[in-house]
């Protein structure tokens, strides 16, 4: 009996024994499980972080765009909207020049027919009005008119706008058919520098001998391109028409401007000396010898070069003190 209670109160001793130790067992158990539970929430975020797609087959680009701020307006145009809005504008632009360009050559052209046409009828011609000889000349180069409204005014220039003259009454002054049909032969260049076509012509009607059609051109071409590179060839062309036209005092105020509007212009020496021989033929000997003294200390490279022969010529027709 005694031995039973002993064996029994064992039995209940371990039983108790493993019941005790059991607990501790358990609940670390239970703790290790919860720490796997957390290190796997957190392994989730952190893929939920490095992968934010919820798929471990999506990756977020290494090379964003730049977030714009909420108060910032999206670019509405790019670059090449904006190359062709101002090729665009460049064109608009280039077509109104074209047209400007067209309307000028027109009224260019109808002012050429004009002048044809009143030339054909012995209309009023483009000419510059003068007055005598001595009163065309300006005390700049030295020499003074002696009577005329030029002396108080200065140079007398030639008139740049064309007055109405009286027509011609007589048949004797209308061009003939045949001169008309010889001028019509000349033809007129077409290039690109319409500065440049214009004295062309008027070199080819004077080389022809069609003096007053060349006075015309030349005049057109001088009024209406002044600072063209041809400027000083075409006002010293134009006295030479008036001059070889045997119109010494329409000659002169040509020449005279040409020498001072450009001293250095490329005929400026040429018509100081060709003032000097309109002087001459006006019977002015005073003053062709104050021109022949001028041109003589100015242009002295010419005087003995490529204008000498003239200007030794010009100074055997007159006595010069």
């Amino acid at each position: 009996m005694l031995v039973r209670t002993r064996r029994v109160m064992g039995t209940g001793a371990l039983a108790a024994a493993l019941i005790i130790t059991g607990t501790p067992a358990a609940a670390q158990d239970a703790d290790q499980a919860a720490r796997i539970r957390k290190l796997e929430a957190e392994v989730s975020a952190l893929q939920r972080k490095v992968f934010p797609g919820g798929s471990g087959r999506y990756f977020e680009p290494e090379i964003t765009a730049p977030a714009q701020a909420a108060n910032t307006p999206a670019p509405t145009t790019s670059a090449l909207t904006d190359v062709l809005a101002r090729l665009d504008a460049l064109e608009g632009q280039l077509q109104r020049l074209t047209a400007q360009y067209e309307e000028s050559g027109n009224a260019m052209r109808l002012l050429q027919a004009r002048v044809e046409t009143l030339e054909a009828r012995g209309g009023p011609a483009l000419a510059p009005a003068t007055g005598t000889g001595s009163a065309a000349i300006a005390p700049a180069t030295g020499i003074a008119p002696a009577t005329g409204p030029a002396a108080a005014t200065g140079a007398a220039r030639p008139a740049t706008t064309p007055t109405a003259t009286a027509a011609p009454t007589t048949a004797a002054a209308r061009p003939s058919p045949q001169r008309l049909a010889a001028v019509q032969r000349i033809t007129k260049p077409q290039t690109n520098d319409p500065g440049d076509d214009e004295y062309s012509y008027g070199f080819r009607l004077w080389e022809a001998g069609f003096y007053p059609e060349a006075q015309q051109q030349l005049t057109l071409f001088v009024e209406r391109y002044p600072t063209h590179s041809r400027a000083s060839f075409g006002r010293n062309l134009l006295g030479r028409a008036y001059l070889d036209n045997g119109k010494p005092a329409e000659a002169a105020p040509w020449f005279l401007r040409n020498y001072q509007d450009d001293k250095t212009g490329a005929r400026a020496g040429d018509s100081l000396l060709y003032l000097a021989e309109a002087m001459i033929a006006l019977k002015d000997t005073t003053r062709a010898c104050i021109a022949l003294a001028e041109f003589g200390e100015t242009y002295p490279a010419l005087a003995t070069g490529r204008l000498r022969t003239q200007y030794e010529a010009n100074r055997a027709k007159v006595t010069c003190s």
